[in-house]
């Protein structure tokens, strides 16, 4: 295996990890394909002996090709739009095909997505690479050329952006107040408050790693989920889990089990115990709370 070969499979290793970055920056997995490539593409032109860790440069790398991206998305828009308010592209389901639309729901979410691409190129890679990714602020500085400081300030204004526009903008307040009731009920065992919030035929479903963890792989009724919850969820957090309000178990501020609910007219219809690590990487988590 010559040095050129050699370097195309060490990329292949983290070409999945970077698809994933990509798109949750750009919102299309078309553009995040092309990213990928163009990001290989410097790294066969790059003097690959003088890389010391190829995940750190690489993950730099597509953030800076995503950037740039972005922000020429945005220049070909407000071309097109002149002095109007550009809309948000990719993000009209009926004009996506299904695929497109299960790839970016996947790995974003609709309610995500759309708040994303109310901020600058600058504010939404540096919110995506540090409250998604947790990539500290010194390796996002270069990559947003601000300094540090400067690019915790773009994700702080980011994050209160989506933490605030992704609710309110998109009709979520009442979702939000379902789930908060929810855990507020399940920490003070409330056994009335939840039977109150849950449907009748309401089902909680646990992932085989949630059951490994204690809880039963599935719960039907509303009466046995309140007796399941009543006193728990001490430690669940609120949080948007692909752009929706949902809940996560994070002890030590590492997820270990995200609450995905479905709440229908009101009431809780269904809530999935995601616990599989591998699983809870692929969700992109936003805490509510501080």
């Amino acid at each position: 295996m010559d040095e050129r070969e050699w370097l195309a499979a060490r990329f292949e290793e983290h070409r999945t990890h970077l698809r994933v970055v990509a798109v949750r920056i750009l919102g299309s997995p078309a553009e995040a394909d092309d990213a990928v490539q163009d990001t290989w593409l410097r790294l066969s032109r790059s003097d690959a002996s003088a890389i010391e860790n190829l995940h750190a440069w690489l993950a730099t790398a597509v953030a800076r090709v995503c950037l740039n991206m972005l922000q020429a998305r945005r220049s070909r828009q407000e071309e097109s739009f002149g002095d109007s308010q550009p809309e948000p592209i990719a993000l009209h389901r009926d004009a996506m095909e299904p695929e497109h639309q299960a790839l970016v729901a996947e790995s974003v979410g609709f309610a995500l997505l759309i708040v994303l691409e109310t901020l600058t190129p600058p504010e939404r890679v540096a919110f995506v690479l540090h409250d998604v990714f947790a990539v500290p602020f010194d390796e996002i500085a270069p990559v947003v050329g601000r300094s540090p400081a400067a690019a915790r300030k773009l994700a702080s204004r980011a994050r209160r952006r989506v933490r605030g526009a992704s609710i309110a903008e998109l009709g979520g307040d009442h979702h939000r107040e379902v789930v908060s009731a929810f855990l507020a009920a399940a920490r003070d065992g409330e056994f009335e408050a939840l039977l109150a919030l849950l449907d009748p035929q309401a089902v909680v479903r646990a992932d085989q790693a949630a059951v490994q963890l204690g809880a039963a792989h599935e719960v039907r009724g509303a009466n046995l989920m309140a007796q399941v919850f009543a006193g728990r969820s001490h430690g669940a957090r609120l949080a948007l889990i692909n752009g929706t309000v949902g809940a996560v178990w994070a002890p030590g501020g590492i997820p270990r089990v995200v609450f995905d609910f479905t709440i229908v007219d009101g009431k809780i219809r269904e809530i999935s115990l995601i616990a599989d690590p591998e699983r809870i990487a692929t969700l992109a988590l936003i805490y509510l709370d501080d």
